[in-house]
């Protein structure tokens, strides 16, 4: 048995929400730009609707123009790791390419591979192993999902491991499935924010159906046992971000991953966005102790970790 002291591994953190607060508001300042309320209120740890998160989230990632800001974000990711004591440390990072290079035009993509490739050697410097999750928007459907990967694919660093999607789970998982596959073939590995901010059965279409192979989120599929069977006989990884979900699906109370462990669920804990919902590594570990997870959950969480991390077990198409 372990001492029970937090793992070393974020499996769930995004670049853009990974900002230092002191860096948001000093570059805010530089640019004339004031913080939003959201941001405030998030900062305050308080709730906020998505949509408050989103621009809060949006705020942030609009300073990612040149790529000295990137490296900085991924050191700011890094920095809420816990040390290692000679254990594995590291990160599976989700970032959002489309949005930065494409949508908004804040950089050319030869300048966000350069800011991640220095942030990731920084990282592994200090021992901490980083893989990359490229992020598309629900939301925007399968056509954006498609035009994420014509933008990535050509010269994909080796560091890209995994698609995703995130946003609001609007389109169904279904109608994904055919980029799912495109990536997979590209031999990334495939999540998807799922039982988020849409319903648990999200979390079943997009194992079934979408062919993803891990969940994040996943919250609202722990009032179904048949899912919970699902995730568990199939040992689909769910990325849990408690600080985060307390921001934004007030209405679990209590929050379900100690139903989720108890269940045979493969969990684990991320951090989500730390620069908009204040947390790290150690306070969500904290977090699930006051939940009341046993020590048997807590040792599981550990190994969940380092075991399904993409950062350190890199595979193909899976």
């Amino acid at each position: 048995m372990s001492d029970l002291s937090p793992p070393g591994v974020d499996r769930h953190t995004h670049l853009e929400g990974s900002l230092d607060p002191g860096w948001v508001r000093q570059s805010a300042a530089a640019r004339g730009l004031a913080v939003p309320p959201a941001l405030e209120l998030l900062w305050r740890g308080e709730a906020c609707p998505f949509e408050g998160f989103i621009e809060a989230f949006l705020f942030g990632a609009e300073l990612l123009d040149h790529p000295d800001a990137i490296q900085g974000a991924v050191r700011a990711a890094v920095s809420r790791l816990p040390e290692g004591h000679g254990e594995p440390r590291g990160l599976d990072l989700w970032v959002s390419p489309h949005f930065l290079v494409e949508h908004r035009k804040l950089l050319p993509l030869d300048q966000l591979w350069k800011g991640l490739e220095a942030g990731i050697a920084e990282a592994a410097r200090q021992g901490v192993r980083i893989a990359v999750v490229v992020d598309a928007v629900n939301h925007f459907g399968p056509r954006h999902g498609h035009a994420t990967l014509n933008l990535v694919l050509p010269e994909r660093p080796p560091w890209v491991r995994g698609f995703s999607t995130g946003g609001l789970e609007g389109v169904p998982f279904r109608e994904w499935a055919p980029v799912f596959d495109r990536a997979r073939a590209a031999g990334l590995r495939i999540a998807a924010h799922a039982g988020e901010n849409g319903p648990g059965s999200n979390v079943r279409e997009a194992v079934l159906e979408g062919g993803v192979a891990r969940i994040v989120h996943g919250v609202r599929a722990a009032g179904d046992p048949g899912i919970l069977d699902l995730l568990a006989a199939r040992m689909v990884p769910v990325d849990v971000c408690l600080s985060s979900n307390r921001c934004l699906v007030p209405d679990l109370d209590p929050h379900p991953l100690p139903v989720l462990l108890a269940a045979g669920v493969r969990c684990a804990l991320g951090t989500d966005d730390p620069g908009v919902v204040p947390c790290d590594l150690p306070s969500e570990w904290e977090r699930a102790r006051r939940l009341g997870v046993p020590a048997e959950g807590l040792e599981q969480l550990r190994r969940n970790a380092v075991e399904d991390a993409w950062c350190l077990n890199p595979g193909e198409g899976s």
